[in-house]
């Protein structure tokens, strides 16, 4: 579980038939700072309903911290959630940031990565609509 920008919980589970990109993030995380831009226009690119990010801050001040600064960076296509308890990021034994999973409708991980990405890439793009297809 980890809490949506008014504080109320969340689950994964509420996203179930969407493909999701889980993307753990921190302000103070130098590379998760760089990668944003293309996760936002990563969904500009794929306006999909069935297709959600996921941005799950890690920040100890949670919300307070996160979507100030995302709105000082210019993030509009997507929110932020925050696991400040770092349960979600337990459960899926997260080792650092910025760490990204790419899971499929049923629920699946069918990818990960560790460290920064072009998301908005050709190839990123290609992934993303593929599970969407399926």
């Amino acid at each position: 579980e980890f809490l949506n920008a008014t504080g109320e919980t969340v689950s994964l589970a509420s996203f179930r038939g969407k493909v999701l990109l889980v993307n753990f993030w921190a302000t103070w995380c130098a590379p998760c700072i760089r990668e944003m831009p293309s996760l936002d226009r990563l969904k500009a690119v794929i306006k999909d309903s069935d297709f959600e990010i996921l941005a799950i801050s890690e920040d100890r001040k949670g919300a307070e911290v996160a979507i100030p600064f995302l709105k000082k960076l210019g993030i509009e296509n997507f929110t932020t959630y925050v696991d400040t308890r770092m349960q979600l990021a337990r459960g899926f034994r997260l080792i650092g940031m910025p760490t990204t999973y790419l899971i499929d409708r049923e629920g699946r991980i069918v990818g990960s990565l560790s460290g920064t990405a072009e998301w908005d890439s050709p190839e990123a793009v290609a992934m993303v609509r593929e599970l969407l297809d399926r």
